[in-house]
């Protein structure tokens, strides 16, 4: 079937991603440097909204589309981007209509994690570009679908992981490659935070205004449940607790800082010790990453009150979190000395051994800066701060934690030719999903 009747017929129905997959791709859309890029926002909750309406405002992008799934919530959404832009734009509850249009540059996907690849594979076959939220995949196989999608269809696919375009990280990872810090044998990444319990919930019917078949897109069908759907980032179907949710922000930064792509192997120590509620991912989890010459940790705790993230009103002060009580910050061990370095602008500092805290550097959160990159590229074509490829190596980092706790907190070796493990068939069953027809990523994207 031709690619734009699959999408002009198919409106109203379910989608087949796995259907393009023999289809010729649409031409690329080319913007010039005084043409505003036309984008469709598919996802409207809290990341979405926002991103949509800083997207309005800027006098370079026109938001032509908004699209989610619960229907009762795109007419307020769209008053929202009338008062940032002036322009009222379509609505939709099927992201078809907007990859259809032609005269759309780029898709914003602000899903749910499970959607996130197809989203993204689908939108680089229609000749879309991307802005994805992170994480960049919902399982280490998908991931590099994703990868390949965006290099197969010339797309500029950009993760939404902003700390990729803040001035201060590229100042310290510059500090670092000049070997100030002497050599880095460890670093470790600290993700705490106080989640709350999730309540069992009975399975009943949903909402008439939420379309929860194309909610759950490829992963399995299950009864709808409101505890399910409203914490989806800590059930396995959809994502995959707070190390994907939250932490792979600080695991970008980490290994950006290591400077390596994939570990040799991973160890996890993970459980639940204090939620004894629907949830379904570990509360407290422990994971050692093997490099040549380097141990990387990462450490979560979800439910320890003292520790903190900067508020974000004061994210554009000059000074520096309280770094014991720091809830997102990595520490960068070398033998002349340590880094603390944190996220979403809280700055880096080094001590020596004469534990003076010099030289140091505020930070600054840089969401403006990240989707100036991405608009910038669109009409560049070069690669993005924080380019899919990049996306997908710091998120497979944590799907590797994972995988290591589902099998029992084992030690799994890594190849990283292949992106599978070593010897092990119980691990590599959770490198991919089965995905629910017709919402299938091919295998050939």
């Amino acid at each position: 079937m031709d690619r734009r009747r699959f999408l002009r017929d198919g409106v109203g129905a379910t989608i087949g991603v796995a259907a393009l997959a023999a289809a010729e791709p649409a031409p690329p859309t080319k913007v010039s440097p005084n043409e505003r890029v036309i984008v469709g926002v598919m996802g409207l909750g809290g990341r979405g909204s926002y991103l949509a309406r800083q997207f309005a405002r800027r006098p370079d992008c026109e938001v032509a589309y908004l699209c989610d799934v619960k229907s009762d919530i795109l007419e307020s959404r769209a008053q929202q981007i009338k008062g940032a832009s002036g322009k009222t734009p379509k609505i939709v509850g099927d992201f078809r209509k907007m990859l259809d249009d032609k005269d759309v540059n780029a898709i914003i996907v602000a899903t749910p994690d499970h959607w996130h690849v197809p989203a993204t594979v689908f939108a680089c076959q229609a000749g879309k570009d991307v802005y994805v939220e992170k994480p960049a995949s919902h399982n280490i196989w998908e991931g590099r679908k994703a990868v390949e999608a965006a290099r197969k269809y010339g797309r500029i696919v950009q993760l939404g992981t902003q700390n990729r375009s803040a001035a201060y990280v590229q100042h310290a990872i510059d500090y670092l490659r000049a070997g100030k810090l002497g050599t880095v044998h460890l670093v470790r990444v600290i993700n705490m935070n106080a989640r709350g319990p999730i309540a069992k919930a009975a399975d009943g019917a949903p909402p008439k205004s939420f379309n929860y078949d194309m909610w759950l897109g490829p992963a399995p069908m299950r009864p709808y449940n409101a505890g399910r759907v409203g914490r989806w980032n800590w059930f396995w179907d959809y994502s995959g607790g707070d190390i994907i949710n939250d932490a792979v922000h600080q695991m970008d930064m980490a290994r950006w800082v290591v400077g390596q792509s994939h570990p040799k192997s991973v160890t996890t120590t993970g459980r639940i010790l204090e939620f004894k509620d629907a949830g379904e991912t570990p509360d407290t989890q422990i994971v050692t990453y093997e490099y040549d010459g380097l141990t990387l940790l990462f450490e979560l705790a979800l439910w320890c009150p003292t520790m903190k993230k900067v508020p974000a009103e004061e994210r554009s002060k000059d000074q520096f979190p309280n770094w014991p009580f720091y809830a997102m910050k990595i520490e960068i061990y070398g033998t002349k000395g340590i880094m603390y370095l944190g996220r979403h602008s809280g700055g880096w500092q080094v001590w020596g051994p004469d534990w003076k805290g010099e030289p140091f550097e505020y930070g600054r959160e840089a969401n403006e800066e990240h989707q100036t990159n991405f608009i910038e590229c669109i009409r560049t074509r070069k690669r993005p701060n924080a380019d899919i490829e990049e996306g997908h190596l710091s998120t497979l980092l944590c799907h590797l934690g994972n995988i290591s706790y589902r099998v029992g907190n084992r030690r799994l070796l890594f190849d990283s030719t292949t992106e599978t493990f070593v010897n092990d068939d119980e691990a590599n069953k959770l490198v991919k999903r089965t995905y629910r027809e017709p919402y299938v990523v091919p295998d050939k994207v």
